[in-house]
């Protein structure tokens, strides 16, 4: 009996996922085509593996052995990879990473200028995805590391992901030079309940925690702009006087507006995810090291006093309107 690996990470990618249209999806194909694969994987195991259940196609129990023994499977073949590419001098090969948008241009594509200059063998290959988007596909195989933060969403840890600490970036609340509580240093939202707001699109991780904390304030928010760019969001701010609430990583200097911190204060915790099962290539160690060492580098944007993103020392303001 030959098994084909291709085949049998669909097969684990349909008990992760629970559909095949989902796993056409996450493979780029046709969900025909993944229906043919896993037919061709029953006939090459001569065991029945799916079973349909209404509309639905499921795992047998055969399936479900096979899937857990598939992981194994495909885990030692990367690691028999990792010792191949381990004998060379240097770490070189393939290394996928997901990160969210203001992680991108903060962590991810630095730390991969300052790996090309050490091991010109690696080369970073990167996907924007939200936090509970990176997980999934971590756990997919689809990706080697998720630069991910598990703050503040409502999904259960996984025993076969291992966390990493990379760094701690505040949410700050950002609003035009001219704002009436642009001289203050730190804000209760419910001070903000009156204002025209800019969110992420909805779903996102930032639009869904943006939301999460004005209503804990006691207001809901009236958005009159979605993005999902920072960088727009903050022209907006700054041209069209509405207010926001972002990561400091997403800060830019680059746009004349006031950040405020948060009362009470509120932090996420930035982490790289890597599968625990699996023992990491040498070009994924790599990379981790290169991601830890730019965290710890990284300045974060409203935190200089040369920055065009200034904060003011004054007062607290409550959440009496002003």
């Amino acid at each position: 009996m030959t098994l084909n690996p291709w085949r049998l990470r669909l097969l684990c990618q349909l008990e992760t996922l629970g559909t095949v249209r989902a796993v056409a999806s996450a493979a780029h194909q046709s969900a025909s085509s993944v229906s043919q694969q896993l037919s061709v994987l029953e006939r090459e195991t001569g065991a029945r593996l799916l079973e349909r259940t209404g509309r639905r196609i499921q795992l047998t129990t055969a399936g479900h052995v096979l899937a857990s023994r598939a992981r194994d499977i495909l885990d030692q073949m990367a690691d028999a990879e990792a010792e191949l590419q381990a004998l060379g001098d240097d770490p070189s090969g393939v290394v996928r990473v997901a990160a969210f948008q203001s992680a991108i241009h903060s962590l991810v594509v630095p730390a991969a200028g300052a790996l090309r200059l050490v091991h010109p063998g690696v080369q970073v290959f990167v996907d924007e995805l939200e936090p509970h988007e990176s997980t999934s596909a971590l756990l997919r195989g689809d990706i080697d590391i998720a630069v991910t933060t598990t703050d503040f969403l409502d999904v259960p840890r996984h025993q076969d992901v291992h966390l990493v600490p990379l760094t701690t970036d505040a949410i700050v609340l950002v609003v035009p030079p001219d704002h009436r509580i642009a001289r203050h240093d730190r804000i209760e939202l419910a001070a903000l309940a009156d204002e025209d707001w800019t969110f992420d699109l909805p779903g996102s991780y930032m639009a869904d925690l943006a939301t999460r904390l004005c209503r804990r304030a006691g207001f809901e928010p009236r958005v009159v702009c979605r993005f999902n760019n920072y960088l727009i969001a903050l022209q907006h701010v700054e041209s069209a006087g509405s207010v926001t609430l972002l990561p400091e990583l997403a800060l830019d200097p680059r746009y004349d507006v006031i950040t405020l911190g948060l009362t009470p204060p509120t932090h996420r915790r930035i982490t790289a995810a890597i599968r625990s099962s699996s023992t990491p290539r040498a070009s994924v160690t790599a990379v981790l090291d290169a991601l830890r060492a730019q965290s710890s580098a990284t300045t974060v944007p409203g935190s200089s006093s040369t920055s065009a993103t200034v904060t003011s020392a004054a007062p607290t303001a409550s959440s009496t309107p002003m």
